[in-house]
């Protein structure tokens, strides 16, 4: 067996323990639940810290995402990967928080400093993303970061292709501007 053939393999096999999770949830299986919750809770977090630029926040949203799965896990069509479907709901929970404080000024959460460069690399990361709009950032968080494909982002985000694809343009430039003047490298 090649080497790609065994992730495939295994690939399948996650789908189908995922799907199997699923189905028990529907039955109202709390072990399910709760490996659910294991298995995607700290990416979920992670994005939703990413998008929103404030930790407590991205928790909060977490937890409002799985709780909406949860509730309306009879939507999910079978042939549907949970994963999407929980990322889903938490960038739509994110969006719908940054326009309800768009006028309130954003905090952002940095990192104490405590392994030299590569923590003040990070605090440097996360305060040019928290100067690009919430769109371009959000873009660029789930396709660079996230590694999300250009259709599960404009899925997402409830946009064409070809907005993210625009939008991630721009993020990117912008971004690469960001970066120049503040540290001088190219």
């Amino acid at each position: 067996m090649t080497n790609l053939e065994a992730v495939i393999q295994s690939r399948s096999e996650l789908a189908l323990e995922e799907l199997q999770w699923v189905q028990r949830c529907r039955q109202g299986d709390e072990s399910a639940m709760g490996a659910i919750i294991s298995k995607h809770r700290t990416r979920l977090v992670r994005v939703a810290a990413n998008v929103l630029r404030d930790s407590n926040e991205a928790e909060d949203v977490a937890q409002e995402a799985f709780l909406k799965a949860f509730r309306e896990i009879h939507k999910l069509r079978d042939d549907n990967a949970f994963s999407g479907y929980i990322y889903k709901i938490c960038v739509r929970l994110c969006m719908d928080r940054l326009r309800s404080r768009k006028d309130e000024a954003m905090v952002v959460d940095k990192p104490e400093p405590s392994r030299g460069l590569q923590i003040e690399t990070k605090v440097v990361i996360e305060d040019l993303l928290s100067e690009l709009t919430p769109e371009l950032r959000l873009t660029l968080v789930l396709r660079e970061m996230e590694q999300l494909s250009y259709e599960e982002v404009a899925d997402m985000m409830r946009v064409p292709v070809g907005t993210v694809r625009s939008r991630l343009h721009t993020a990117r430039e912008r971004f690469r501007n960001l970066w120049i003047a503040a540290t001088g490298e190219a």
